[in-house]
């Protein structure tokens, strides 16, 4: 599902669909018509899973297309892959304004599901970082209620499934969250790029801990505890999902995403979680 007008850096666009593998290069990807998309997800439990920040079009296939592979879903379930325009010609400069882009691109999914996903089984979302923007706000509009949502390394306020989102939150029924205090980007960057977004949107609470770091305040509602990996485990902010470098060696059998991507399927698929302790 492509939200992209350009490769790198770029406008939002309504969505259009491609297909291809995680090794797919630029003008290989087939395009997927509506018509498609409908008879791909009808009785299907879906799964939209997102990139986050400063990830271009060739890195957001690579990564996605890997983390699909890695997720090995059921038959019954339909993986798509959410490309969105959260990256820059200079890298993360632009990061207080992209939060209005994933703002835009979760209004836009939630009108395409709403129109073209009716006939799907459920919905449910895999984010990492910025992308839980993304997701959160399509649960916050969409007409059916989400099935699930797991947000990983989250770079939205830590009380926002209280505050901003609690309108997802109310139209989710399970919400899974996986945090680590040693992600240095949400604990060094986010403190900083938040508050400047929060002065250009001033759409939740300034100079708050990111959920990605720590979890919720507290255990609310639907929030599916474990959340926190333990310090010792040292998951910084891309130990979330495999590579979005396509010479870099995958699967890799001793890589941290390992145990990142078995709790997104384990949160997607409603089993108990073994990991984090």
């Amino acid at each position: 599902m492509n939200f992209r007008e350009r490769s790198v850096a770029g406008g939002v666009k309504d969505p259009t669909f491609l297909e291809g593998t995680a090794q797919t290069v630029g003008g290989g990807l087939k395009v997927i018509s509506d018509g498609a998309v409908i008879r791909r997800t009808s009785r299907r439990d879906v799964l939209f899973a997102t990139h986050g920040f400063n990830v271009s079009m060739p890195e957001g296939v690579c990564s996605l297309g890997r983390l699909e592979e890695a997720l090995n879903l059921p038959e019954s379930c339909q993986f798509i892959g959410i490309l969105w325009p959260g990256d820059f010609w200079i890298p993360v400069i632009n990061y207080p304004f992209e939060g209005e882009t994933a703002t835009d691109c979760g209004r836009r999914l939630a009108r395409y599901c709403d129109r073209n996903l009716r006939s799907s089984s459920s919905i449910s979302f895999i984010t990492h970082s910025l992308g839980a923007r993304l997701a959160l706000q399509a649960a916050q509009v969409l007409q059916t209620k989400v099935r699930s949502i797991c947000l990983t390394a989250a770079a939205v306020n830590s009380d926002c499934l209280t505050t901003q989102y609690a309108g997802a939150f109310a139209n989710s029924s399970i919400i899974s969250v996986l945090a680590s205090h040693k992600d240095l980007v949400l604990k060094l960057a986010f403190p900083i790029g938040d508050p400047i977004a929060d002065l250009l949107h001033s759409d939740h609470a300034p100079f708050r801990p990111a959920l990605g770091s720590g979890g919720p305040p507290s255990a609310v509602g639907a929030t599916v505890p474990p959340w926190q990996i333990p310090d010792t485990a040292g998951y910084n902010h891309g130990d979330y999902l495999p590579p979005s470098e396509r010479a870099a060696a995958f699967p890799d059998a001793g890589a941290k995403w390992n145990r990142a991507t078995g709790f997104m399927r384990r949160s997607f698929l409603g089993q108990a979680q073994t990991w984090p302790a």
